[in-house]
């Protein structure tokens, strides 16, 4: 490969169809799409200060390097993506990329980023920002702290391990979601989505995981979580807190060990179908 080492670039389209290249130690200012339709980069040490940086590329390697707030809607429509140890200050980041790993990443503006995008995996990733991860398929998620609302909206086939989420109507429209050993804070938590599942979780949703299709937690804790359950359909919920309240489950098995309240004031509702277990005396 070619190497490009301490090089500052400016202009529009400033390496286009660059291919073949090691760029190192070098800076992308004042000027939209650097590197657009470029392929086979390894990009180590750089920095971007300007709008979309790399889009429609293929097989890159980024490293060590920045993404500044500048730097927006920097990556779209890119395929084998990875990138290691990268600071991004910038909104829009990642749009329509596939068969991508993202490496102990952070992101301090996230908002809207992380959309479209299938066969992903994310690792080490902190970020901050609204509707981070929507209308995704295909991802695996290990060790994301994030921080904003409205995350992975419609999107399907996520597997989350070791996470900690505050933000309030994650996991909307969404199917085949399984969280395992996370902490997730908001309200409003999974609605309107099918085939939920949640393993060893610490939960707090006021009003979470309703209108649920084929919804399980196994050995999680739902802290001052209210109306829970709505309109949710083969419920399996082996839970280990007290459940503050819940409201009008269609049907499955509910264990706790205390309900503060079972609602069931819908007369369209079975009560045979919902079976309730309380390990213990009610407070």
């Amino acid at each position: 490969m070619k190497e490009i080492n301490q090089k500052v670039f400016e202009g529009e389209r400033a390496l286009f169809k660059a291919h073949d290249l090691n760029i190192k130690n070098s800076t992308f200012q004042n000027g939209e799409s650097p590197l657009k339709h470029s392929k086979n980069l390894n990009i180590e040490h750089n920095i971007f200060k300007w709008k979309y940086p790399l889009w429609y590329s293929n097989d890159i390697q980024v490293s060590q390097s920045t993404l500044k707030l500048e730097a927006h809607a920097g990556i779209w429509y890119t395929k084998n993506l990875k990138m290691d140890d990268v600071m991004i200050e910038a909104t829009k980041t990642f749009r329509h990329i596939s068969h991508s790993e993202l490496t102990n990443i952070t992101m301090s503006n996230a908002a809207e980023t992380l959309w479209w995008c299938n066969d992903i995996k994310l690792d080490h990733i902190t970020a901050r920002g609204d509707y981070f991860g929507k209308n995704c398929e295909n991802v695996v998620v290990d060790h994301l702290k994030l921080s904003g609302n409205y995350a992975f909206d419609g999107s399907k086939n996520i597997e989350v391990h070791n996470s900690k989420f505050e933000t309030h109507d994650a996991f909307w429209n969404c199917e085949n979601v399984t969280v395992y050993d996370s902490a997730l804070v908001g309200e409003y938590l999974a609605w309107n989505s099918k085939h939920i599942r949640f393993v060893n979780c610490w939960i707090e949703s006021d009003q979470g995981l309703c209108y649920v299709d084929d919804l399980t937690l196994e050995n999680c804790s739902l802290v001052n979580t209210d109306l829970a359950f709505e309109y949710c359909t083969d419920v399996n919920a082996d839970i280990n807190t007290t459940i503050d309240s819940v409201k009008n489950p269609i049907n499955g098995v509910i264990s706790a060990p205390a309900i503060g309240e079972v609602i069931i004031d819908d007369p369209d509702i079975d009560k045979s179908a919902v079976k309730i277990n309380v390990r213990r005396q009610t407070a």
